[in-house]
């Protein structure tokens, strides 16, 4: 009886962006008398269902987006006599679609951590649950991964998770509703010891995975205080980690760099800011969104700023050597004809280094998508029989490029002129001014590449055709692998985990 872990894609470059960390964690989670776990990841090479026989256990972890792949890989797999458990965001929301259109012998809602162990027994004294419930274990129950059983060069950016969950309440997101709005954190012993065994192997790049990189902002604190709430210690200890994480990264080799994603508060905390930039935390995420207060506000995103102030809060970033990944939403029904001009102008006024511009998406676990499931009519709205609103079950080619209607434009040009706005942002020649900000060749080499990549990626997401996404998988593969040698260095097997520091005071 072998286990095989799969993570399901129906794209393959030959080389990974991220490595899917969740694979390594459950790898960790299998009892050693079931033997070394196959590791699977189709983002490097398709599944090979040979492997597979008759008896053994096949993990396949999904998010909505590679749903219908995965459950792709679980009919084969069962087909070939295996028993198949899902687990991930989308089955956590959806848990009896896996049997319907998966071939699941058991699905694992939650956190996999703990439970994987019980679902491998159940399995193998022949009495399957069907339903798992890993619930939202906390910071210190987190599985290490084991990331001795990962090829280094297979991969660009390691990745790291420090924490769970997130504390805002965002319409087109569905993290605070599956994983929990209350931050659960490791200790900084722990994460700075796979950090250190990810530098040893040659990884520079670390992505901390965190749902929220600032879990508790002085806000939060200061709000609580003036409320005599019962939280305040619980908020200043988190806080206070925070801090002693970042202390010990910067005690790390200085060509590091890690990456993450954060909420703009944190463009107010200018001392965490710099012990961001002590930590050599290059990189982050920040879901900009909507550049007018109208669009933050049809997203339940009004802890934003909109026009100047929002230049000026991306600047704070900047200031302190922190390079934005800026998240834009269109489609929003507050968005005109200008606002794509004006999202574009203010990106390159604030100094964003990335920028991703998706369209608005309904995603399961949503508050978009309960509105938008009570609002259409699923009788009707259906594709090959599908209901639209179980649109990750209709093949990618014939789903719609857009689903929720907007007061003023049509999809076309909602469409087309998000497209316009990736291309001039784009540009090899908004890319090379934009590659003035790095400090020597090789690092600017890496910023040319990455943005020559990216791009290609995301014709992935929905937006472009059928053709056009062919032509950009071809280039991305092309791309990769040389854009892979500038994220990687020698490898350091010698390098020791950095000492804990005194406590710093709990900061407010």
């Amino acid at each position: 009886m072998s286990v095989h872990l799969i993570n399901p894609s129906d794209t393959s470059f030959g080389i990974g962006i991220i490595v899917p960390r969740w694979l390594y964690v459950l790898a960790t989670a299998t009892p050693a008398r079931f033997g070394t776990p196959n590791i699977v990841d189709e983002t490097l090479d398709p599944m090979d269902y040979s492997q597979i026989q008759p008896g053994d256990i096949v993990g396949i972890g999904i998010h909505t987006l590679n749903a219908l792949r995965g459950y792709e890989v679980g009919q084969k797999a069962r087909e070939r006599g295996a028993h198949v458990v899902f687990g991930g965001s989308h089955v956590t929301l959806y848990p009896e679609e896996a049997f319907e259109h998966g071939g699941a012998t058991a699905v694992v809602k939650g956190d996999g951590d703990n439970i994987w162990s019980q679902v491998l027994d159940d399995i193998e004294k022949g009495k399957p649950g069907r339903i798992y419930d890993g619930g939202r274990i906390e910071g210190d129950a987190f599985l290490p991964a084991r990331w001795d059983l990962m090829r280094s060069e297979d991969y660009m950016i390691a990745s790291v998770q420090t924490v769970r969950g997130c504390p805002k309440h965002c319409s087109f997101c569905s993290v605070w509703r599956t994983d929990g709005q209350r931050p659960r954190q490791r200790t900084s012993d722990i994460v700075l010891q796979e950090v250190v065994e990810l530098r040893r192997k040659g990884f520079r790049f670390i992505l901390l995975a965190d749902d929220n990189f600032y879990p508790v902002t002085k806000q939060d604190v200061e709000l609580e205080e003036r409320r005599n709430g019962a939280r305040v210690d619980e908020l200043k200890a988190i806080r206070a980690e925070r801090f002693e994480l970042l202390d010990r990264l910067a005690e790390l080799p200085h060509d590091m760099v890690f990456l993450t994603q954060i909420t703009m508060e944190a463009a107010d905390d200018d001392e965490y800011l710099d012990a961001m930039k002590r930590a050599n935390v290059k990189g982050a995420l920040v879901g900009v969104e909507s550049v007018t207060e109208e669009g933050l506000k049809a997203v339940m995103k009004d802890f934003n700023v909109a026009g100047d102030a929002l230049v000026e809060r991306l600047r704070k970033f900047v200031d302190h050597d922190v390079h934005i990944l800026g998240s834009f939403i269109f489609g929003l029904s507050t968005d005109r004809d200008d606002t794509f001009d004006a999202t574009a102008d203010l990106a390159a006024k604030a100094g964003v280094d990335f920028a991703q511009f998706v369209t608005l998406t309904p995603f399961p676990g949503t508050v978009d998508f309960i509105k938008w499931e009570r609002e259409i009519d699923q009788a009707k709205e259906t594709v090959d029989g599908i209901p639209l609103n179980r649109f990750w079950l209709i093949p990618r080619s014939k789903r719609p490029k857009l689903y929720l209607p907007h007061p003023t434009m049509t999809p076309r040009e909602i469409r087309t002129k998000t497209q316009e706005v990736w291309k001039k942002f784009y540009s090899f020649t908004n890319v090379w001014k934009r590659s003035r900000v790095t400090n020597n060749l090789r690092d600017r080499l890496s910023y040319i590449l990455i943005s020559l990549l990216f791009p290609q990626m995301y014709a992935n997401t929905g937006l472009a055709t059928d053709s056009a996404r062919s032509r950009a998988r071809q280039w991305a593969k092309l791309i990769a692998k040389p854009c892979r040698r500038v994220f990687t260095a020698k490898p350091m097997p010698e390098l020791q985990v950095p000492p804990a520091k005194p406590p710093r005071p709990q900061y407010v």
